[in-house]
């Protein structure tokens, strides 16, 4: 008992050293200076073909410049001819494994849908649905 007024006084000056520590430096510390934003980064346009070509496949919109106009299905899957309408130019026909454009063939022709092969990798090119087509069925 006789080192308790001892022991308590320490703690008591190591917890006045800690606070006149801390308050020291609020008050001595500088004032803030403002900040300023750094620049915006520039904007990098990649195109999608270099991403593409990095894969080996086609981008999502890469067949949007076919336009499937018609299809004539014969009973001979080879002699079926597909309609296309290649760049906005007009529809020619063409056969199955004939080349629409460079690296670009017809892989299988069925009743509503063509089948394109580009680099190695297939697509579906659909026939537009008319609006009047629904009115041609009979039940």
């Amino acid at each position: 008992m006789k080192r308790f007024p001892l022991v308590s006084n320490s703690i008591l000056f190591i917890v006045f050293c800690a606070s006149a520590a801390y308050w020291g430096m609020q008050w001595l510390q500088p004032a803030a200076r403002p900040i300023i934003a750094p620049p915006a980064p520039p904007e990098i346009n990649v195109p999608l073909t270099a991403a593409t070509a990095l894969f080996g496949g086609i981008a999502a919109n890469g067949m949007s410049n076919f336009q499937l106009t018609g299809i004539i299905v014969a009973d001979r899957p080879g002699e079926s001819i597909a309609i296309i309408a290649v760049d906005g130019a007009a529809a020619r026909p063409y056969r199955i494994n004939k080349e629409i454009k460079p690296g670009v063939r017809i892989q299988k022709v069925e009743r509503d849908h063509v089948m394109l092969e580009q680099n190695g990798t297939l697509n579906r090119l659909s026939l537009p649905v008319r609006p009047d087509a629904a009115a041609l069925h009979l039940p």
